[in-house]
């Protein structure tokens, strides 16, 4: 009977200790270099295998350093065709996050683009189609349009997967850029020097420090005598861009000099400046002075604090299906106990019933202390005599 107790313990310490150290297997990620491009979709079907490289020049021969700027990640190039004998190129780019995409799909924007409503943000201009759907920038080249192709591109649009977690979101800079007198399609958002370079500024890429963490984005609008730009410069904090608009200040004085030899603010007509929060106005460009004032005054900053982490609400993340298994467990093990009992006792007593005649062995009984008659045997051990001249 001794090594049946044992045994029962040996059991119920396995119970207790895999209950509290299995947990449910995480779901499976997708891959990360998979690729973005179906082999068919909308009735296109992929003639050949797709083109895949990790080289931005690939992608663009011309400007791969302003790819790697925005977080460029791989390229897939595909060739489509479809049963009435269209043709279709497909080109994706695929960036670190959505900011990326977004950029370079604003690098890529030209102002005379339709806007279409394809993916997160698109793009069109005879039949070739821009777009980008989370970090996947794709540009689509048709032989021949048709009054399907919108939708056939949002049906590709769909089934690209989105980034997970705080890769999904979008830059929040593009949406202080005011909307009177903005000239369509010209907001552009820069992440390096190289695209400053590309686009042209008002400000040197040395005066921005992008090494301090700068983001930028440009807007054109119209004034009485010409276009003007209004650049926003987004620092991580606003000490920094307290610092960053007192060198832009001094840069702009007539008697300003730089070590390079190169002036640090292009002189493009008027010139006015402000900072709200972490973020740095810049208007400049052929406007009047008031007029620059004005894109200036309804610039205001509002501190949003934004929870962009994923918390995962599945069954191993979510604490009341943890509760739940410590309830569902601590029954179980409950129930084991007492159906343990049951057994113990239940076996003892069918065996004094079939078995009456069997020899009693002391070792089969149960543990007990017999405090009673230990007490007894301490009282007369330590008895002391009752009488002053008893010893």
């Amino acid at each position: 009977m001794t090594r049946f107790r044992v045994l029962l313990s040996a059991v119920l310490f396995g119970l207790v200790c895999s209950g509290f150290a299995v947990e449910p297997s995480a779901p499976a990620k997708p891959a990360a270099n998979a690729t973005v491009l179906p082999q068919q979709f909308a009735g296109w079907q992929l003639q050949g295998t797709l083109q895949t490289s990790k080289d931005p020049a690939t992608a663009d021969s011309a400007n791969p350093a302003i790819l790697k700027e925005y977080g460029f990640s791989d390229f897939a190039l595909g060739m489509y065709t479809r049963e009435d004998g269209r043709k279709l190129t497909l080109r994706a780019a695929r960036f670190a996050d959505a900011s990326g995409a977004y950029g370079a799909f604003t690098f890529y924007k030209q102002p005379e683009m339709l806007n279409e409503k394809i993916g997160d943000q698109a793009s069109s201009l005879n039949n070739r189609v821009l777009f980008y759907r989370g970090d996947v920038l794709v540009e689509a080249l048709f032989d021949k349009l048709s009054v399907m192709s919108a939708a056939e591109l949002r049906e590709l649009a769909s089934s690209i997967p989105l980034p997970q977690g705080g890769a999904r979101n979008l830059p929040s800079l593009p949406t202080y850029l005011p909307k009177q007198d903005y000239v369509k399609n010209t907001a552009k958002y820069i992440m390096g020097p190289a695209a400053l370079e590309k686009i042209g500024s008002p400000l040197s890429a040395q005066l921005i420090d992008f090494g301090a963490g700068a983001e930028i984005v440009e807007g054109t609008y119209r004034g009485s005598s010409g276009e003007g730009t209004l650049l926003l410069i987004s620092y991580p904090t606003p000490q920094i861009a307290t610092e960053h608009f007192k060198r832009i200040e001094a840069a702009h004085q007539p008697n300003a000099s730089q070590a390079s030899g190169q002036a640090a603010v292009v002189d493009m007509g008027a010139f006015a400046q402000k900072r709200f929060g972490p973020i740095v106005a810049v208007a400049s460009g052929a406007i009047s002075q008031s007029e620059a004032n004005a894109l200036l005054a309804p610039l205001h900053y509002d501190a949003d604090v934004t929870w962009n982490e994923n918390t995962y609400f599945d069954k191993k993340n979510n604490v009341a299906n943890l509760l739940w298994n410590v309830v569902v467990l601590c029954g179980v093990l409950m129930g084991i106990t007492v159906a343990a009992g049951f057994a113990f006792g239940g076996v003892r007593v069918a065996l004094q019933r079939i078995m009456p005649q069997r020899q009693h062995n002391p070792e089969d009984d149960f543990i007990a202390l017999h405090i009673d008659e230990a007490v007894q045997k301490a009282q007369q051990r330590f008895s002391f005599p009752s009488q002053p001249g008893e010893r």
